[in-house]
């Protein structure tokens, strides 16, 4: 039984900043997005490549605090783009590991997601 690759599950809480870090920071597009009705929590799909996280607003989803390990090919240009962004919260940086070189950036929510290159 062939398996597909896994699409983690992030928490969210607030829908204007989970935007500004993943689509407009990150450069995620927004693939879809559900609400049951106007005023309640948001589900969202996003991606970038062969990267696809869903982003929930619902608190019987998951927790806070994740860490997800992303391959990344070119880690050092996506560096690039990230700081010529400026954005506030986030100057990340490329380091060089035993396993390989890893840039390391938290999402508003705690959330780590490490962009790893061989």
């Amino acid at each position: 039984m062939p398996l597909a690759a896994p699409i983690p599950i992030l928490r969210i809480f607030d829908e204007a900043k989970a935007r500004a870090f993943y689509l407009d920071f990150l450069g995620f597009r927004e693939d879809w997005a559900h609400r049951f009705e106007p005023s309640l929590p948001l589900y969202l799909q996003v991606s970038k490549g062969g990267c696809v996280l869903h982003l929930s607003e619902h608190h019987g989803d998951c927790c806070p605090g994740a860490a997800l390990r992303i391959a990344t090919e070119g880690l050092e240009h996506f560096q690039a783009e990230l700081l010529a962004k400026q954005y506030g919260n986030a100057r990340p940086g490329v380091e060089t590991k035993p396993w390989g070189r890893e840039m390391s950036i938290t999402d508003p929510f705690g959330n780590r997601l490490v962009f790893t290159s061989e």
